[in-house]
């Protein structure tokens, strides 16, 4: 598809579809809590409507009422051996997290993913559920999938120091822990995005978080509820972005979840001399109003603990970067390499095909800004991100045009996303 270039002005209001990862996660809990679970807010993108999916093969009653998705929960006890294998589709989340819940259950599932799914390693699950008892088998000694894995009943606990901050691997592990057999223990490399924690707690169970010690006891039931998902800061960044770097832009984006684990991005922006404003905050459901408007940046670094607070968006934060003033650069990012592409190399060469100045490192970015960009024809690789984030650089693009290759990605997370945009552009 031909994107739209040469944008001078954004204005409006949006508000950004419902938190992918706690999407995700408000349909695993429902499913495993007793009771009727009512979900608000929920994001219908593709990777959320495979786990929705997949549950459903599990025997769980899903019922899709629009403004409301209704869950009824069956207990650890209660999932069902699918007859079908387990379809992930493109969503390393659904089979991480998942993997974990049928840790705990004795029947064999086969749980396989789109192509680019299937070149994603497991072996950060499969390692740690092999120690608890789980019989797993993947292709290749990195486990990619499909996976077929069958679980225990004498689940063991685990005590496991995870070798890379992932709030998947985490959360897989947890989910696992609470059908273990006595008390597990995760440390964590780095603090990663807390949802898994918070939601747990929030359905009646019980976890002790020490700085990046956690303990989990097994044998936990847990209790349906009502959840409200905020607005998901990882589609939000695209706006926060286009509104900073777009000429007399101003952006207002309502309902953003604010989580302390994924806000890195503001603290980026803040460094950077980057122009926004936070208000209406909502304690409870931790989420905000913010305001963006066009800003003069300056280039800074990024790394250490800040990486997985952010990591989804560093291809945005690369962008921002190329019209900042002075060089960026981004380390300690390895964990790119493995999400839906190699995002370290495909985002270098995708802006750089466009004008950009980027030299792609074994962890991370050199950015040199301030960089015009101009036309070219980019392929999105199945990547969502990558489309998101071409459709917003090619606003800046003055010369030539932007097309946009398997631009059918977006939907992953983002379905809405062009008609977001053209509104933006049209707000009088």
């Amino acid at each position: 598809m031909q994107l739209r270039t040469n944008v001078d002005r954004l204005a409006g209001h949006l508000r950004v579809p419902g938190d992918k990862s706690i999407s995700h996660r408000s349909i695993m809990f429902g499913s495993l809590a007793q009771g009727v679970t009512k979900v608000s807010g929920m994001l219908r993108g593709e990777d959320v409507l495979s786990t929705m999916q997949v549950f459903r093969d599990l025997g769980v009653q899903i019922e899709d009422k629009g403004e409301v998705v209704e869950i009824h929960g069956v207990g650890f006890d209660g999932l069902q051996a699918p007859i079908v294998p387990l379809d992930m589709g493109n969503s390393g989340t659904s089979i991480r997290l998942i993997a974990g819940i049928l840790a705990g259950q004795d029947f064999e599932v086969r749980m396989v993913g789109d192509d680019s799914l299937s070149k994603r390693p497991m072996d950060r699950i499969t390692t740690p559920l092999r120690q608890m008892g789980v019989t797993i088998t993947g292709e290749t000694e990195r486990d990619l999938p499909p996976l077929i894995m069958k679980g225990s009943k004498q689940l063991e606990a685990i005590h496991y120091q995870l070798p890379i901050a992932s709030a998947q691997v985490k959360s897989a592990l947890i989910f696992a822990a609470l059908q273990a057999q006595g008390e597990s223990v995760i440390v964590e490399k780095a603090r990663t995005r807390n949802h898994t924690e918070d939601m747990l707690q929030q359905f009646g169970g019980t976890i002790e978080i020490n700085g990046k010690e956690i303990r989990i006891t097994g044998g936990q039931n847990l209790i349906a509820q009502e959840v409200e998902v905020p607005g998901d800061i990882s589609s939000a960044a695209f706006w926060l972005v286009a509104g900073l770097i777009v000429p007399k832009a101003k952006i207002v984006l309502e309902n953003v979840g604010i989580s302390e684990t994924r806000t890195g991005i503001l603290e980026v922006i803040q460094a950077m001399g980057g122009n926004f404003t936070i208000s209406q905050v909502d304690e409870v459901a931790k989420a905000a109003t913010i305001t963006v408007e066009t800003s003069e940046l300056k280039g800074v670094e990024i790394a250490g603990d800040l990486i997985p607070r952010l990591i989804d968006e560093l291809p945005i934060i690369a962008l921002l970067a190329t019209q900042a003033n002075g060089t960026t650069i981004i380390k300690d990012a390895e964990e790119l390499k493995v999400k839906e592409t190699d995002r370290i190399q495909v985002v270098s060469d995708v802006l750089n095909s466009m004008g950009a100045a980027i030299t792609p490192t074994e962890d991370g970015m050199i950015i040199k800004g301030r960089t015009p960009l101009h036309g070219a024809r980019v392929n999105t690789l199945g990547d969502h991100r990558i489309g998101m984030m071409t459709a917003i650089a090619s606003l800046l693009v003055k010369e030539g045009e932007v097309y946009l290759e398997r631009a059918e990605a977006i939907n992953t997370s983002y379905p809405d996303f062009f008609t977001d945009l053209q509104g933006l552009i049209e707000e009088k």
